[in-house]
């Protein structure tokens, strides 16, 4: 009964990742895309849509990067997985899985406080309404959700490893593919 509730709960973050990272893609096209035509057609363009996609790019860059990682595809470096034995390899991912947790939560606080520096310290730097801070928030949002990724991976690596099951070869957790 939890393990379907938490699987539903994961379900709707993961759609809900996807349908942001669409909609922030699309806007930028949108804008771009009007921009560009503004200049070529009348010689001006809109004053806040080039800073705004500066943003909108930063904000994709990084939930492009939250959706990698839920997919077990993200950028990694592998420098010892092909000396260590067969038996231990699957134990070394979840460790690896979990200092990549580590390090990602760092960030998240790191990105905290900047944003909350940000809102207190910072300029009145206004696009479209929105100061600085609030165009900054997707850092410790962004972090953040890498980082539960990275605990869903872990966690799943740990059960696939105890329950030793050759046919499951996924987590119900995550839709990462497991190692092999």
């Amino acid at each position: 009964m939890v393990i379907r509730a938490l699987r539903k709960t994961l379900s709707g973050l993961y759609r809900l990742e996807e349908k942001l990272l669409s909609l922030l893609l699309l806007a930028m096209i949108v804008i771009a895309c009007l921009q560009i035509a503004l200049r070529t057609i009348f010689s001006s363009g809109l004053p806040w849509a080039d800073p705004i996609l500066r943003y909108l790019v930063l904000w994709s860059g990084l939930f492009g990067a939250v959706v990698a990682t839920r997919m077990g595809k993200h950028i990694a470096i592998d420098l010892i997985s092909h000396l260590v034995p067969e038996l231990f390899l699957h134990w070394l991912q979840v460790m690896i899985q979990f200092f990549s947790m580590t390090v990602c939560l760092v960030l998240t606080y790191a990105s905290t406080v900047f944003v909350i520096n940000e809102a207190s310290y910072g300029g009145d730097m206004l696009i479209l309404g929105l100061s600085s801070w609030q165009l900054n928030i997707v850092f410790p949002v962004s972090f953040g959700l890498i980082s539960f990724h990275f605990m869903v991976a872990a966690i799943c690596g740990i059960k696939e490893s105890i329950s030793r099951d050759p046919l499951r070869k996924e987590c119900p957790l995550s839709d990462q593919q497991t190692a092999k």
